[in-house]
């Protein structure tokens, strides 16, 4: 239980936007690993050794060996991310200690991202802009850079989760047929408007896919060469999760022709891009800008500093995953 006013050990693994940690700083004694990089491991370990808290972001691997090393003292780990895949939760279980993320803030942001990457994907925006930069010659004709129109057609929502379903209501304005694919179908007045569909169903009938569920152990791979087959010719894939699609399945079939294009914005083993994906002129890839506004990552910082002091004060974090 955490007493008001005592000054406890913070680690924060990453800079944050500025202004960001002034509240947790004026509380406790913050250690910052001040750098756009990822901690290194060796660091890391070092660093959180008899912390009572630990802001991590999804780069910061917490496991055994991580709250072995924070040791006893270890609270709360307050991940700044909506995203928990980096965190051994059972084994944080064990240990009493708290873990949460930065739910809600970032739906908005993440699904305006996924719509420019659908409309990039489909329209060959990426491919059109690097012909204008190279000074490759061109010009206009009936037959050149032809994509997919968005009106009519179907798309098909992989995870009808918060940022599905804003996706949803976005696409709705674009005239797009909608269905989705949860375990669990939705309760009607939750799905936006769109028809669950068994997931082969789904992709049988998808013109345009996006791929939004979280990353479990369930939907690692998910969608390898087999299921990636069922999409119609000339489909268009959009994933904003990492993992959830093989990525060399992805680029074979964008090699294929198989699939007119896709998008990838949070890549399975990033920062390192699929080097087939970034062989394929049809993949518009995009470095992990989903949440990537002003106002979005001020708000991740701040529900997790929120969540941070909650828990030295001895209260239920406001996001406790």
């Amino acid at each position: 239980m955490g007493v008001t006013g005592h000054r406890e050990q913070v680690l924060v693994t990453r800079r944050l936007t500025p202004g960001t940690l002034d509240r947790l700083t004026a509380r406790h004694r913050v250690e910052l690993h001040d750098s756009d990089t990822v901690m290194p491991r060796d660091l890391l370990l070092r660093a959180v050794r008899g912390k009572a808290a630990a802001l991590t972001t999804l780069d910061d691997r917490v496991d055994e060996e991580f709250l072995a090393a924070a040791g006893p003292g270890l609270r709360i780990v307050a991940n700044h991310a909506v995203g928990l895949h980096n965190i051994d939760r059972e084994a944080c279980a064990a240990r009493g200690v708290q873990v949460t993320n930065t739910p809600g803030v970032l739906t908005e942001s993440t699904a305006d991202l996924t719509m420019a990457l659908l409309l990039g994907a489909a329209r060959r925006i990426g491919e059109g802009e690097r012909t204008v930069r190279s000074g490759t010659p061109w010009n206009w004709a009936p037959d050149f850079l032809l994509g997919l129109e968005l009106s009519g057609a179907r798309l098909g929502i992989l995870g009808m989760g918060a940022i599905g379903r804003a996706v949803a209501r976005r696409a709705h304005g674009f005239g797009l047929r909608i269905g989705y694919h949860n375990r669990t179908p939705l309760p009607e007045e939750q799905s936006a408007g769109a028809p669950w569909r068994p997931l082969e169903q789904l992709l049988a009938e998808s013109t345009l896919l996006v791929v939004s569920c979280p990353l479990t152990g369930q939907t690692r791979g998910l969608l390898g060469a087999r299921r990636l087959a069922l999409l119609p010719a000339g489909a268009v894939l959009v994933s904003i999760t990492a993992g959830v699609v093989d990525e060399d399945a992805l680029a074979a079939a964008l090699g294929s022709g198989a699939l007119l294009a896709a998008a990838v914005d949070h890549h399975t083993r990033e920062p390192a891009v699929n080097q087939a994906l970034l062989a394929q002129e049809r993949a518009l890839l995009t470095p992990h800008l989903g949440s990537a506004t002003t106002h979005t990552r001020r708000a991740m910082g701040a529900l997790a500093v929120d969540n941070v002091l909650a828990a030295l004060d001895g209260r239920r974090p406001p996001s406790a995953a």
